[in-house]
């Protein structure tokens, strides 16, 4: 038993390995994506936070997504605007893959939290970029 606690309390310093950090933000959206029949489903969603790889967004109800499941994520048009979203959530829609799925609600029996892993292209990264992310892993 005094193992398995020294071992689990090993693990609270650790960093998280998130290649962008995570920024609070709270916009209506909708995920659109195709159940196991090949039936369009669609679901609303509120974002909780967002980076410019993913996204975490609490379920307003609808049908429960499976896990790796490719979806589009769309932010209502009104929001597209916003400075504090990331770019790749200005896009009409984009494709995302269910990488999380949360605890389910008792009202609805279906998740009501995903994490979402947005499919876009990596943004090139200068030479002094490279050396920089080199130089933090060499020191973590």
């Amino acid at each position: 038993m005094d193992q398995r606690l020294r071992l689990v309390q090993g693990n609270i310093g650790r960093s998280e390995k998130r290649a962008a950090d995570r920024q609070p933000i709270s916009v209506r959206g909708q995920i659109v994506w195709k159940d196991a029949r090949g039936s369009t489903q669609v679901t609303s969603v509120i974002t909780r936070d967002a980076s410019e790889r993913g996204v975490t967004v609490e379920c307003e109800g609808g049908r429960a997504i499976p896990l790796y499941r490719l979806v589009y994520f769309q932010v209502d048009r009104d929001s597209r605007r916003r400075p504090d979203l990331p770019a790749p959530l200005r896009n009409p829609s984009v494709l995302s893959a269910v990488f999380r799925v949360g605890p389910y609600s008792e009202a609805t029996g279906s998740p009501a939290e995903y994490g979402l892993r947005l499919l876009v292209e990596p943004q090139p990264v200068s030479a002094s970029g490279w050396t920089a992310r080199l130089g933090k892993m060499a020191t973590a």
